[in-house]
């Protein structure tokens, strides 16, 4: 009797387990805490312009950058110079 409580009691705690690094995965600290998708200021930046316009915007620190409009997702958004694109 004592080792089906055992082995229950186990089983109990795998799942628990599971589900914790389930939630954890979903969460932003399974996607190195980042923010998703563009930041506001680069989606601005191209606003009225066309796919390959220069432009440049204040990034999050305040420092002015310069980009290219590039259409990403269906959305026209300002990517740094030497950004690489993630997919």
């Amino acid at each position: 009797m004592k080792r089906k409580e055992l082995v229950k009691g186990l089983v109990m705690v795998m799942m628990v387990a599971m589900l914790s690094v389930t939630a954890w995965a979903k969460s932003d600290r399974g996607n190195g805490g980042g923010q998703q998708g563009p930041p506001p200021e680069a989606i601005k930046a191209c606003e009225g312009k066309q796919d390959g316009d220069s432009v440049s915007f204040k990034g999050r620190e305040g420092d002015s950058l310069s980009a290219t409009c590039q259409s990403i997702n269906g959305q026209l958004v300002a990517v740094p110079e030497g950004h690489s694109r993630r997919q």
